[in-house]
């Protein structure tokens, strides 16, 4: 099962919309995964009519429209991959263990808000991924976003792409 994950999208605030290779990305995926800061319900529209599935999440950006249609903390099995979503998790210092507390029943964490890509493995084997973002890079040399495969419970070939300038 191929996963595109995105997060703090922004659209139409920091871009008009979502670029070329993003949108290529979700309609090769059998998931699209949107970790919140949509901005405008637009995007959610687009997306949910052009992807396969998706799960999606708000994020502090976001109104009452999209609040109204997206849950604070998303949950899915993917090919017996327990995945959860959200949008914000605290602070990078402890990151891994307050998000094991939090999340004891998930393989997968996908979060947003700080737009900096990170992937790391807490002690109780959680998986924390943020795709940083493919609109607004922030301090960081690209905007990005990631793309995965979850088989037999686990997930596998996870990569971070970065977009041109």
């Amino acid at each position: 099962m191929r996963l595109l994950i995105i997060a703090d999208t922004h659209v139409p605030k920091r871009a008009r919309r979502l670029p070329d290779a993003v949108w290529r990305e979700a309609d090769a995926a059998d998931v699209v995964v949107h970790a919140g800061d949509w901005v405008d319900v637009a995007l959610l529209d687009e997306l949910e009519a052009r992807a396969a599935r998706l799960i999606g999440v708000y994020g502090n950006n976001d109104g009452p429209a999209l609040r109204e249609r997206l849950p604070e903390v998303a949950r899915a099995e993917l090919e017996g991959l327990r995945l959860a979503v959200i949008h914000e998790t605290g602070a990078a210092r402890g990151r891994e263990q307050r998000c094991a507390r939090e999340f004891p029943d998930t393989d997968v964490l996908v979060f947003g808000h700080s737009h900096i890509p990170w992937d790391s493995v807490a002690g109780s084997g959680l998986r924390l991924l943020n795709p940083g973002s493919p609109t607004d890079r922030r301090r960081q040399p690209h905007c990005t976003y990631l793309t995965a495969t979850a088989k037999d419970g686990e997930l596998h070939d996870v990569e971070l792409h970065a977009l041109p300038r």
